[in-house]
């Protein structure tokens, strides 16, 4: 198989080409050419020992660039590559423009109006009171009422959120905002309407630990699915996962299939969850695409990365289609990202909680944690990340 991934200037990206390079699959990474200059943001997919090769595309016309590689690279091996979008933007202009790149390359892709769907907060929520799913109590101005009135009833803490921060631009920790007092929930309220000229999700604040369930479906049916729980994060505040561990978690799987059957879902997605003070898991928002986690896949042996590049090649190439992999045992495990863990403990002893600041450093020094981005057999993606991240202080 010849599989064809893109923004692999992300981290999560490396678990993809790894697991796919060792599967026996030629991979061609690709990525804009501004990363080529970017000091901050380097293509680290190029600097894998499994990309059998690089190609550096232009910043203008991105996704006609992609198409060409598309078209270029089947028409020279005979069989049309498996395209797999790793950045949110692409995979929106992809969904966008699905028809004209069924003619070079096979997909397993949401469509533009799941991935609507899915990005709005205001439709997940929807979603899921229809299917009994549990999620946050909302609160909503009432007709007429000014910000002041509004932010004196709420129960704070309260979380402040626009309805979709994916098109909006913002990284995972800008896509929400933790108001502790009716000031915060004012400037918040104020911040997230100014951009996205709508009012924004005012949700209770859940103090329970945080949940994961991602899964790869066809067609409403999830053919894989991992569950992690969150252990630490950075910003220690509010951010991506910088610590996380494997869960079987049943509960949340059904419920991700029952989002999935219902809207006939296909692609990548995470469900995120947060417990409640009882325990209870409330769904908070669904990423339909790669997540900040995706390399637990790889820890835990889950197979999802060679099981999306094969619906997605048997989709481009009918006639060559190949079994699908068959399920193995996930064998569980715990994930780290060095740099933003140790970031965390620094967090977590600034706020007076060193119990999970020492977490941290054990964690570093466990030889049964994984790095999800260092690995023995592939460094040099490793190093050019923390000599990019290094070079950011200077």
């Amino acid at each position: 198989m010849l599989a064809i991934v893109t923004d692999v200037h992300y981290r999560m990206s490396l678990a993809l080409i790894r697991d796919l390079g060792q599967a026996g699959v030629r991979v061609v990474t690709c990525e804009k050419e501004c990363c080529r200059r970017s000091r901050s943001s380097p293509a680290l997919g190029a600097f894998s020992r499994y990309t059998a090769r690089h190609v550096w595309l232009p910043d203008e016309e991105y996704l006609d660039a992609i198409y060409d590689l598309c078209r270029r690279e089947g028409m020279e091996s005979g069989c049309k590559p498996a395209l797999m979008p790793v950045g949110a933007a692409t995979l929106a202009l992809l969904a966008a423009d699905r028809a004209r790149f069924d003619e070079v390359c096979g997909l397993c892709i949401p469509t533009a109006a799941q991935l609507d769907l899915f990005n709005s907060k205001q439709q997940v929520a929807a979603l899921a009171g229809s299917l009994s799913v549990p999620v946050p109590v909302c609160f909503t101005r009432r007709e007429g009422e000014e910000d002041a009135a509004f932010v004196r009833r709420l129960p704070l803490p309260v979380v402040v959120k626009p309805v979709c921060g994916e098109k909006l631009g913002l990284s995972a920790a800008e896509r929400y905002a933790v108001a502790h007092t009716a000031a915060q929930a004012a400037e918040a309220i104020g911040h997230f309407r100014a951009l996205g000229g709508e009012e924004p999700i005012v949700q209770q604040y859940l103090t329970g630990a945080g949940l994961g369930c991602s899964v790869l479906a066809q067609g409403g049916e999830v053919l894989s699915a991992i569950c992690h729980r969150r252990v630490r994060e950075y910003p220690v505040s509010g951010g991506p996962s910088s610590c996380c561990r494997w869960e079987d978690r049943p509960a949340l799987r059904q419920i991700a299939q029952d989002m999935v059957r219902a809207t006939g879902y296909t692609g990548l997605a995470m469900f995120e969850f947060k417990e409640d003070a009882e325990g209870t898991p409330r769904l908070l928002e669904v990423n339909p695409r790669i997540w900040g986690t995706f390399p637990l896949t790889r820890v835990s042996r889950s197979g999802m990365p060679l099981l999306w590049c094969t619906l997605a090649w048997n989709a481009g190439n009918p006639t060559l289609a190949v079994p699908l992999p068959q399920p193995q045992p996930q064998r569980g495990g715990k994930m780290i990202f060095v740099a933003s863990d140790l970031m965390a403990a620094r967090g977590y002893l600034r706020q007076g909680r060193p119990g999970r600041a020492l977490g941290a450093v054990a964690d570093l020094i466990n030889p049964f944690v994984r790095d999800g981005l260092f690995e023995w057999t592939d460094c040099a993606p490793a190093l050019v990340y923390y000599r990019a991240l290094f070079g950011r202080g200077k």
